[in-house]
């Protein structure tokens, strides 16, 4: 899966959503991303569950396709 692809899931599934992803850097890069989450639909809920929104986004791509994912959340104002 491409970051073009997981940033349009991301953005397809979390209101309002502005997704950045990139290949991490470092040996794996093929399947190892990186991306920051922003989204007013964070007001109010703790990091777990801004992931959780953004885990549930990708579904099963989380466990087929993605091996790693470093993320950052946070919403507009922060």
């Amino acid at each position: 899966m491409t970051p073009e692809e997981v940033q349009a899931r991301i953005e397809d599934a979390i209101e309002s959503c502005e997704a950045t992803v990139e290949r991490a850097r470092g040996e794996h890069d093929d399947d190892h991303l990186r991306a920051t989450v922003v989204s007013p639909a964070f007001e109010g809920l703790s990091l777990v569950e801004q992931h959780q929104l953004v885990y549930d986004s990708l579904g099963d791509a989380m466990t087929t396709d993605i091996h790693a994912l470093e993320l950052t959340t946070r919403t507009p104002d922060a």
